[in-house]
């Protein structure tokens, strides 16, 4: 009862001060959630205050999120996520993995892998589409995960809106948040409706570019579409971002202050980019951004950060930020199957939630293994298995008998003209930021040296 007290008391006060959105109460606000934060996480803190005081677009982006968005939605981002989620449960998974025990801070799950639409490249495809996870085995997750410290659940698929009964497991687990990955062409005022009376759902958009890139892969009408779902989704005060799949067509586009600003314009709160990947049956990397867009991508998200009133969260270049790569250790997917895989793009899994706990698939050998060579690369700009260091994926799956979850998921390892072209990618890539991770690995160097002398005066001043 205190506990819940004290949640309740802090979120009123982080809701009361970033309504106001002034300098002075947001930095207040943040200076707050410093004093209930781990050390590791209070140089961040610092930073962001630093940011708030020089006036950065940050002040603007949560003066709109706080005052454009429906009181309720806000309030459930910041008990179920910020304070539950991100200050409570941090605390339950360090425990854990001070025993050695793995569990993710956010938990991905496609609940069916049936669609509307037939994306090009998507690896969603690759599924069995009669194959849905029983709502018993969905509540079942959310219980365990909470147990585990797991506050945060993104909800992918296929399309999630198939599923009908996703809105009661929402409510069911209104102490928990979700967010969604959807294509957004089933969003209606009636799913707003329901949204809005929820709070703890946020959804995640995917748009390709402008209407001509998003038909060309998404479908004709696509784009019509999305743009109806964003004003709605705006004219109810729901929070909302997007997710793109960067390819060698679109980066320049997607990453242009034009489209930046045009989604800005229309509501979105953050952007997520994924580099487009070859995972699926015959594995084709001609769509792959080149190694010289994936450093322009780079350049150019430091200056959207330090110019634009957008949250964006680059899945590649943003590895330094949580060291490396963090798949089955921070987060891990789950299939419409049951199986339980470290990434949405590692398609391979050595236990199923159908029988085993959560629990046991995140401490499984195959899991504990991956965990142990993070991160694979000295250069943590080169983070993934995959596509950065192939050798790694390779190994792993010679040394665990794991079971590949759709069919042609071992292709990109045993298709040798594949392999070759994914060696050479690999090689050019770790050639080119080379530089960059020199300057990157200095300034976390610095970081690091900081941290250890917060530490040590803590650690005394407990004496």
């Amino acid at each position: 009862m205190l506990k819940k007290l004290k949640r309740k008391i802090l979120t009123q006060a982080i809701y009361s001060a970033s309504r106001k959105a002034g300098k002075k109460s947001l930095v207040k606000m943040i200076g707050g959630l410093k004093r209930v934060s781990r050390i590791e996480d209070q140089a961040r803190i610092d930073f962001i205050i630093k940011a708030l005081e020089a006036n950065h677009p940050m002040v603007n982006f949560i003066k709109k999120l706080t005052t454009q968005r429906s009181k309720k939605s806000i309030k459930k981002f910041m008990e179920n996520l910020i304070v539950r989620g991100l200050l409570e449960n941090v605390k339950v998974r360090e425990a854990a993995f001070e025993k050695g025990e793995g569990v993710p801070a956010t938990l991905l799950i496609s609940p069916s892998m049936r669609c509307n639409l037939r994306c090009v490249g998507c690896y969603a495809n690759e599924y069995n589409k009669a194959d849905d996870l029983p709502f018993e085995v969905l509540d079942k997750l959310m219980n365990e995960g909470r147990d585990l410290g797991i506050g945060f659940y993104t909800i992918l698929g296929g399309e999630p809106f198939v599923r009908k009964d996703l809105f009661k497991l929402f409510k069911k687990h209104n102490d928990l948040y979700f967010q969604v990955f959807t294509n957004s062409t089933l969003i209606t005022e009636e799913v707003c409706k329901k949204l809005k009376k929820l709070g703890n759902v946020m959804l995640q958009i995917s748009i390709e570019g402008w209407e001509k890139e998003t038909d060309e892969r998404r479908g004709k009408g696509t784009y019509a579409k999305i743009m109806k779902a964003m004003d709605l989704l705006n004219k109810y005060g729901l929070p909302f971002g997007c997710s793109t799949c960067v390819t060698n067509k679109n980066e320049e586009l997607i990453f242009s202050n034009e489209f930046i600003d045009f989604l800005i314009a229309k509501g979105a709160l953050m952007v997520w980019y994924f580099l487009y990947m070859p995972v699926h049956a015959k594995p084709d990397l001609s769509l792959m951004p080149t190694p010289a867009q994936r450093k322009h991508m780079l350049k150019r998200g430091d200056e959207i950060r330090r110019t634009k009133e957008i949250f964006i969260i680059d899945f590649w270049n943003d590895a330094p930020f949580v060291g490396g790569c963090i798949a089955g250790k921070h987060y891990a997917h789950i299939t419409s199957e049951g199986w339980v895989e470290p990434c949405i793009f590692t398609h391979f899994s050595d236990g199923n939630i159908k029988d085993k706990s959560l629990k046991e698939c995140f401490n499984s050998p195959y899991f504990k293994d991956l965990r142990s060579r993070q991160p694979y690369n000295d250069n943590q700009y080169l983070p993934c298995q995959w596509i950065d260091n192939p050798e790694v994926s390779r190994d792993l799956h010679k040394k665990h008998k794991l079971h590949a979850t759709h069919k042609g998921a071992d292709d990109i390892l045993k298709d040798e003209k594949v392999m070759k072209e994914v060696d050479k990618y690999a090689k050019e890539v770790s050639a080119l930021y080379e530089d960059d991770w020199k300057k990157r690995k200095a300034s976390i160097d610095a970081k690091e040296k900081k941290l250890a002398e917060r530490k040590a005066a803590a650690k005394k001043k407990k004496k």
